[in-house]
């Protein structure tokens, strides 16, 4: 499946994925108070204007559930759990992909260059629109960050920022949502 290209996110073509945010990881990951703490806003902005969302666990067994602050946002239906890397390489995703018929992937989360970086090369590959939120990925190590946002980006993908996200889905001031997301923004 091929799109042609956007220059701006579309609410109506947009589906927030938040990658393996979970209890055994989180807290190993450099920055990570800051990183959750931009998960939860882009989970609270794609709440506020209807984007669909979905979140994975890596061997929740192993390294926990979704940290409990998100959880709380999250219904059963939209926990994808995997054991490959890659969210792409399990069915959930690409089938609810090809249900909901959006064109836009966001990614955040965790590791970014290990689940992040080979979801994001899955989303790519299968002619989406990558979008992955630099301030809401994280790895242990600096250098793997940066290393993945390099690599994403010679692969296609595209790299925002959080604030970038909310501000293209509200499109202007008048939006009823406005000031609600503005608050939150201003609160981080």
């Amino acid at each position: 499946m091929e799109y042609s290209r956007s220059p701006l996110l579309e609410v109506e073509q947009s589906l927030l994925v938040l990658i393996d945010v979970q209890d055994r990881l989180a807290p190993q990951i450099a920055n990570h108070a800051a990183i959750v703490a931009r998960c939860g806003l882009l989970l609270q902005g794609a709440r506020a204007l209807g984007v669909p969302v979905l979140a994975t666990e890596h061997c929740a067994a192993a390294i926990g559930p979704t940290l409990p602050v998100l959880r709380a946002q999250l219904d059963a239906g939209e926990m994808i759990a995997k054991r490959q890397f890659s969210a792409m390489a399990e069915s959930a995703l690409p089938e609810a992909l090809r249900r909901c018929g959006c064109r836009q992937v966001l990614l955040a989360g965790m590791e970014a260059h290990v689940c992040v970086l080979q979801t994001a090369l899955g989303v790519v590959d299968a002619g989406y629109e990558c979008w992955v939120v630099a301030d809401a990925i994280g790895s242990r190590h600096g250098d793997d960050r940066l290393l993945a946002i390099e690599r994403l980006r010679e692969s296609g993908a595209r790299v925002v920022s959080s604030e970038m996200v909310l501000f293209e889905w509200l499109g202007g001031a008048d939006h009823p949502q406005f000031r609600t997301l503005i608050a939150r923004i201003k609160e981080l």
